[in-house]
């Protein structure tokens, strides 16, 4: 499941957020939070959602930014980048090996932050001008909070690309490199697993994509309509998890 939109918004939990993950503790089913935000790493975000009122472990917790790292890991071991973005994604390279530089790196990567630097968006300009392979940790162009919609990676890579004409690898969702390494950290597979999200063009494209059934939630980025814009659709539509409380082994007769 996602977390923004699913079971918080921002600091809030959604209602009934807690009772659905009861519920899918009482009933042994496996869970992993997915966030397409590389701001926090596990342990930043289960304290997040320890404040929130939700317990969930940090292993159970998987971020765009540790995707990315997984990707560079096999793609380039022991690495160098630039890096505009947060303590998250800064410390799952560093975990992996990699060298944070702005001098003649092997990639640009750009993820997810509160404070982008004009200054740092130029030199990462520059330096994919120079030949650095252009990596963002995730495409969506904005996010939900409490006071209204906030600007996020994808639109900052829009910035980047229009200007270099170099487009961006995108490692998180609706990439299926996210789906498939939950699946197997989960150890299940994709014909018993179902994503909740509230967003169509990652999280429901992403479960499509890996062959899951999945579930839009309204308490999110989305409307009743949203559905309706895209060529795919989701295979249940419900206003939040809360509406899945007693339906865990049975979600689709909710």
């Amino acid at each position: 499941m996602d977390m923004d939109g699913v079971l918080v918004h921002e600091e809030h939990m959604v209602a009934g957020a807690d009772s659905f993950l009861s519920a899918l503790r009482n009933n042994g089913i496996p869970f992993m939070v997915f966030t397409n935000n590389s701001i926090y790493t596990p342990r930043d975000l289960r304290a997040r959602l320890a404040r929130s009122g939700l317990d969930v472990p940090e292993e159970a917790i998987w971020t765009s930014a540790l995707a990315t790292a997984q990707f560079l890991e096999n793609q380039r071991p022991n690495g160098s980048a630039y890096v505009v973005g947060e303590s998250g994604l800064t410390t799952a390279l560093h975990n992996i090996g990699y060298v944070l530089t702005d001098r003649d790196p092997d990639y640009v990567i750009l993820g997810e932050t509160r404070t982008y630097s004009f200054e740092a968006i130029t030199k990462a300009i520059r330096l994919v001008e120079g030949g650095a392979r252009f990596i963002a940790t995730n495409p969506d162009e904005k996010g939900p909070s409490r006071e209204g919609t906030l600007p996020a990676t994808g639109a900052v890579a829009a910035l980047i690309e229009r200007v270099t004409g170099r487009a961006p690898y995108y490692v998180g969702k609706p990439n299926p490199l996210m789906m498939r390494s939950a699946l197997r950290h989960l150890g299940v597979h994709s014909e018993n697993t179902l994503m909740i999200g509230d967003r169509m063009d990652t999280d429901v494209r992403s479960g499509l994509e890996s062959g899951l059934q999945t579930i839009l939630v309204l308490s999110g980025i989305s409307d009743e309509s949203t559905a309706e814009l895209f060529p795919y659709r989701p295979t249940k539509v419900i206003n939040s998890v809360a509406d899945l409380v007693d339906h865990v082994l049975d979600p689709f007769t909710a």
